[in-house]
């Protein structure tokens, strides 16, 4: 092995291969291309490949399937790519496992950003890790507090008891299970209960602003709970001391 970091290119498109492959070589990458789900396949049997750039319009199979696929496997960490405008691409490549998101026409130094992101969550093992069990949590570090998932209680760094609602609970729940993955209002709105109550998805912002207050070091720029425009909300964990 030569050392550098593995990149996979699938796009249907030869300029953008060409593009795309011959910039991150001048960064050191190791880049391989595919023009179909079949050739993804191929490459990914023969190297150890640890980040895909995935566009979703693909000829056959298309891009949200494979993104699907990859992330059943697990290990790899996912870019998708879609057309500007194309909010809905985003939101279901997001929620079927990608880690990320560029938008064509991209810049390559903003897609370089956001492959090295992607690529440490890899090597710490944040895109792999599945949904955790409640029962298995107990304790889950958020921001400056500590979420004790048993008895429904968080604390600030001193281990006094910070107030908090039912609802702020399972937000909190939903993001911990759900390490490094963007969640939609909507999403938010499912795997928070809400009890019966008459919630509608911009209530969960004005719920969010309120746990920033409590966990973020800085609430007016927050760190832990990250929001991802036009998309959702992510938790990424250890981003606090």
């Amino acid at each position: 092995m030569d050392g550098k970091t593995r990149l996979l290119i699938v796009d249907d498109d030869p300029d953008v291969q060409g593009t795309v492959r011959e910039y991150f070589e001048m960064q050191g990458f190791a880049v391989s291309v595919a023009g179909d789900g079949a050739a993804m396949r191929q490459v990914l049997a023969a190297e150890s490949i640890e980040v895909v750039l995935m566009d979703l319009h693909l000829p056959g199979e298309d891009g949200l399937a494979l993104t699907r696929e990859l992330r059943a496997k697990g290990g790899i960490g996912i870019v998708v790519v879609t057309g500007l405008g194309e909010t809905v691409d985003r939101i279901v490549g997001l929620e079927m496992g990608a880690d990320d998101y560029v938008t064509k026409p991209f810049d390559l130094r903003e897609l370089l950003a956001r492959v090295k992101s992607v690529l440490r969550r890899v090597r710490t093992g944040g895109v792999t890790r599945a949904a955790t069990p409640t029962a298995a949590m107990e304790k889950i570090r958020m921001g400056r507090c500590t979420l004790d998932v048993a008895s429904r209680k968080l604390y600030d760094p001193n281990g006094e008891e910070i107030a908090m609602t039912s609802m702020e609970f399972d937000l909190l729940v939903a993001f911990a299970k759900n390490p490094n993955r963007v969640l939609s209002r909507d999403r938010l709105l499912e795997l928070a209960h809400t009890h019966g109550e008459e919630v509608f998805d911009r209530s969960v912002d004005v719920r969010i602003a309120r746990i920033r207050k409590k966990i973020e070091v800085n609430a007016e720029r927050p760190e832990v709970l990250k929001t991802v425009r036009g998309v959702g909300y992510m938790f990424v964990p250890d981003s606090a001391a």
